[in-house]
């Protein structure tokens, strides 16, 4: 006799205001199993997972069917019968750590606070417990984590905090939804090893929400595939990651860029829903071709023995200590070249960028641009220099202003630098420029909060390229977007740099994604370059270890 599953959906339909999101979908986990859900933003997954807590706003959801974990139906109890069940029976990490722990809270309190919500342990008691806990999910120094604020720790022991609250009282079920999103490529490989060491040991199971079709394949067992509140596909992780069905999933797996072929351009979702991709393989030849003319020119960068040194206070009468954050860094950049950035958070890349741009400058070294020095500029000369070096942010969202409509937002700086005649002209320009990017003329009065995110990733590439600058800082620019959305953005990039030339200097903690984009790549480690070579060449044939560890880290699918 087969067992019953653990947690058993039938026909979940989820509507707001009328609107519905979720169309009747039916799945199962089963004890002691990882059960993958796999989409991009808006496929429902995080919603349904939502209902399955009973956390969705009462006054403008609407929930039908059944949820049944064991023998209770959660769409018929009221809050305080979810109450015993939320964190003690089914718990839950969340996708942003740092907005879900409370900053004016010590981490070790808040964890604390489940357990005496849950448990009858007594105070001595609950804290041995969230050592344990600390320790079990391997973060380092226990008893300094359990005194610390979320800011004074990183974003991967942020998550591990999480997951310890998550784990505290020993649920039957853990739904994790996009746990590693915002992690660096290493520090999402420990969190993977860790969630199925902790599933291992205790034999709970693990819903597993993620957009990445490779990182799904790396923990669960079976997998659903959602689009536009349908699931359209599920089965075991190894039947659909080689024999996908559902032009969806191919999508999905397509869209990432290949390790091992370098195409020119990335297929995207509705690519493969129209059945309208051709793939156009780069071959080495045609990439030695193109370097061989990159680099007979003189370089339009130069960066030479660059260093930036911040001063480090520890405590109130602690002695300051000078801590440098980029270390005797020197490369050049060719006109019409991309040049990856890649390494860890707080290994000095972006740091690095702010100091070209001028916008955080050097303690050390020199920066030449175009024959010129330009760390120590005039406030004449440095407004023209604007012009030329622009960045696209990695959060299009705050970096535009929202009382602003898109049009306004894309014409201002040309507004500043006093490019073309009159207000008619500019806004010629900008719409010219929407269609360039992929939008519509219709766009041009609305405003930033009306547009998903790869839309607004465009908005924000749209006004960089309005001043036509010569190179352009693009600094974890893809790293929040939907797998077929960065697939868009990357082509966008490089079409935009074919058709006016533009320099790239692109920053990223995304390998796979960096090696697609770049000619030459730079590996930084602790503020210091540590490997420099063709993409290519780094990622087949590493020198150093950092780099064979960041590569090893890379979810490769089955």
């Amino acid at each position: 006799m087969t067992e019953a599953p653990l947690l058993q959906i039938k026909n979940l339909a989820i509507s707001f205001n009328g609107n519905e999101v979720i169309h009747n979908i039916s799945y199962h986990l089963n004890a002691n199993e990882i059960l993958g859900i796999v989409g991009e933003s808006g496929s429902g997954k995080s919603v349904s997972s939502l209902a399955i807590l009973g956390l969705l706003p009462k006054k403008i959801s609407a929930v039908s069917g059944t949820i049944h974990f064991k023998d209770i139906d959660l769409t018929q109890i009221n809050q305080n019968q979810f109450q015993h069940i939320r964190g003690n029976k089914i718990a839950m990490i969340f996708q942003e750590p740092m907005s879900s722990l409370n900053p004016s809270m010590r981490c070790g309190i808040q964890v604390e606070e489940i357990l005496n919500q849950h448990t009858g342990l007594s105070a001595i008691e609950v804290k041995q417990r969230v050592l344990e806990l600390f320790d079990q999910v391997k973060l380092p120094e226990p008893e300094r984590v359990y005194k610390s604020y979320p800011h004074e720790i990183s974003g991967g022991q942020k998550q591990r905090v999480m997951i310890a609250m998550a784990i505290a009282c020993e649920p039957d079920i853990l739904i994790a939804d996009e746990p590693t999103t915002a992690l660096d490529v290493t520090v999402q490989k420990e969190i993977i090893v860790l969630l199925k060491e902790l599933q291992d040991k205790t034999h709970m199971s693990i819903i597993f929400i993620t957009h990445d079709l490779a990182l799904i394949s790396e923990i669960a067992e079976r997998v659903i595939v959602m689009y536009k509140g349908d699931i359209v596909e599920q089965g075991t992780a190894t039947s659909i990651f080689n024999m996908p069905q559902h032009n969806y999933t191919k999508a999905l797996i397509n869209s990432r860029p290949s390790l091992q072929v370098r195409l020119k351009t990335l297929p995207t979702i509705q690519d493969y829903l129209n059945n309208a991709f051709t793939e156009t393989i780069v071959t080495s030849e045609d990439r030695a071709k193109h370097h061989q003319a990159l680099y007979n020119q003189s370089p339009l960068l130069e960066v030479i023995n660059l260093e930036k040194e911040y001063i480090s206070n520890s405590g109130w009468f602690g002695k300051s200590q000078p801590f440098k954050a980029v270390n005797n860094v020197s490369f050049k950049i060719y006109e019409g070249e991309t040049l990856g950035l890649v390494g860890e958070s707080g290994c000095g890349k972006s740091t690095l960028g702010n100091a070209i741009l001028q916008l955080d400058k050097a303690t050390a070294g020199t920066i030449i641009y175009k024959g010129t020095d330009i760390t120590n500029l005039s406030t004449k000369a440095m407004r023209r220099l604007r012009k030329d070096i622009q960045i696209i942010f990695q959060d299009p969202y705050a970096s535009l202003n929202p009382r602003l409509t898109v049009g306004q937002a894309i014409m201002e700086p040309m507004t500043v630098h006093k490019l073309y005649k009159n207000k008619a002209e500019r806004k010629a320009k900008v719409l010219e420029i929407l269609n360039r990017v992929g939008l519509s003329e219709d766009y041009f009065n609305r405003y930033p909060h009306e547009f998903s995110g790869g839309q607004r990733q465009r908005i924000g590439i749209a006004r960089t390229i309005a001043l036509q600058p010569k190179l352009i800082v693009c600094d974890e620019s893809v790293s929040a977007l939907d797998i077929s959305v960065q697939a868009q953005v990357l082509n966008l990039l490089n079409e935009l740099k074919d058709k006016f030339g533009f320099t790239y200097i692109f920053i990223s903690h995304d390998l796979a994604v960096v090696k697609y984009m770049s000619d030459q790549l730079i590996v930084m480690n602790k503020g210091e370059i540590v490997e420099k070579n063709d993409a290519d060449i780094v990622y087949n044939n590493p020198h150093q270890d950092y780099t064979k560890k960041l590569i090893q880290a890379i979810p490769k699918g089955l």
